[in-house]
């Protein structure tokens, strides 16, 4: 495991000529069944590593960046990714137990067997994510943006919506019971075949205009 001066931030995506300066970059590494407790990240870049099957527990990571990691079956408790960006990250059976996301964006990231429980996500960027079939249970997600994300099928129960930025989101058979549906435009949002509680379908109507009596 080895980290070196370097210059971080570097955006292998745009080809954009790095920054010199003196953050930390952890490049090409094989980090494969790593176990990280309790370690803290500030201002570090992560290119091309892999972290498949990765434990990482009460570790911190503020301000980094990941591009084209591979986060396959690790496993994450209680961790913090504050204000970090993923780019063309893997998240394949990859869980998120009590962690921190405030913050942080997702761009062009493939996800699997994604499952999130507990933690805060709130003002998390993941437009257009693919998120079919994943997971989020108890998870605060305050005005996390969902734009055009693709979540059918996806279970997303006591979940802290509230504005959240949903507009032309998927939701088609996915299971929003005790979540806070209170920013969502049903006539923005696909939503066929989705399971919802009694008190949702009158936050929904009203959002209709419609009266519930």
């Amino acid at each position: 495991m080895t980290i070196r001066p370097a210059r971080a931030n570097v955006d292998p995506v745009s080809g954009r000529p790095p920054v010199p300066d003196e953050d930390r970059v952890v490049r090409g590494e094989d980090w494969y069944g790593v176990e990280l407790s309790a370690e803290t990240f500030t201002r570090t870049s992560f290119l091309d590593v892999d972290l498949t099957e990765a434990v990482v527990d009460g570790t911190t990571f503020d301000t980094c960046t990941f591009a084209n990691v591979k986060f396959n079956a690790s496993r994450h408790t209680a961790a913090a990714f504050t204000n970090c960006t993923f780019r063309n990250c893997t998240f394949f059976d990859t869980r998120f137990t009590d962690c921190k996301f405030v913050g942080s964006l997702f761009q062009r990231c493939t996800y699997a067997l994604f499952e999130v429980s507990g933690g805060d996500w709130s003002f998390v960027g993941m437009p257009g994510a693919e998120l079919k079939g994943a997971s989020f249970d108890r998870v605060r997600m305050r005005e996390c943006d969902l734009t055009g994300a693709h979540l059918e099928q996806a279970t997303l129960t006591g979940v802290d919506l509230s504005g959240a930025q949903l507009h032309s989101a998927k939701l088609s058979g996915a299971d929003l019971r005790g979540s806070d549906l209170s920013s969502l435009d049903p006539l923005t949002v696909e939503m066929r075949g989705a399971t919802i509680s009694l008190e949702q379908a009158a936050v929904i109507a009203t959002a209709l205009g419609l009266t519930v009596a």
